[in-house]
């Protein structure tokens, strides 16, 4: 039996987004019904509650990222999961580390695994860009506001995850210690970060 326009657009729908949320296809007359029924036909798979995906759909090595950011559109990513994408180092953090504002309502997602952070407003608003993944936009904290970070929850990381982060943004010159000392004193830790910033110019 060939498929339904609804579901034809359903699909259609579904790989332009990349991932989507029931209330994502809520407008175009999508309910939650036909999005289990399509899950039960094996055209589209739900790799996390609340979110689906086609079927056949190409996942990256980023692609917690992608169902993060989909379930928390406010947040950024950020520490050791912004160091893991721009490649500062090697390993994969069991969690993804997300930052939200300072007072706002911790969601509850199940997997993937997330560990929040808060930021005051000024911060979170600071030193991010959109990355497309997966058809889905997802902020990251940009390398100098990232090394900052590390430093601002050095308590949460380790210093020496901070100082590889420094090392390792400056070895690949991803930012000059101008643009990284702009963001140390965003999060106030411009006198910590100093002798190190010296230490590298």
């Amino acid at each position: 039996m060939p498929p339904t326009s609804k579901t034809e657009q359903a699909l259609r729908l579904i790989r332009e987004m990349g991932v989507v949320r029931p209330r994502d296809l809520a407008s175009h007359g999508i309910t939650p019904e036909h999005l289990r029924r399509l899950c039960h036909r094996g055209l589209i798979e739900q790799p996390a509650r609340g979110l689906y995906r086609a079927a056949n759909a190409e996942v990256t090595a980023h692609h917690s990222l992608a169902t993060v950011a989909k379930r928390v559109p406010n947040g950024v990513i950020c520490l050791l999961s912004a160091l893991r994408f721009h490649e500062f180092t090697t390993q994969s953090p069991p969690e993804v580390w997300v930052g939200i504002r300072s007072g706002a309502r911790v969601p509850s997602l199940g997997k993937p695994m997330v560990r929040f952070v808060r930021y005051s407003a000024v911060s979170l608003a600071a030193g991010s860009e959109s990355h497309q993944i997966e058809g889905v936009p997802v902020r990251v904290t940009i390398p100098a506001k990232t090394v900052a970070d590390c430093f601002k929850y050095r308590n949460k990381i380790g210093l020496d995850v901070a100082l590889e982060a420094l090392r390792e943004c400056r070895r690949l010159r991803r930012a000059t210690p101008n643009q990284i000392a702009q963001f140390a004193k965003v999060n106030r830790v411009f006198n910590v970060m100093r002798p190190y910033l010296e230490a590298l110019a």
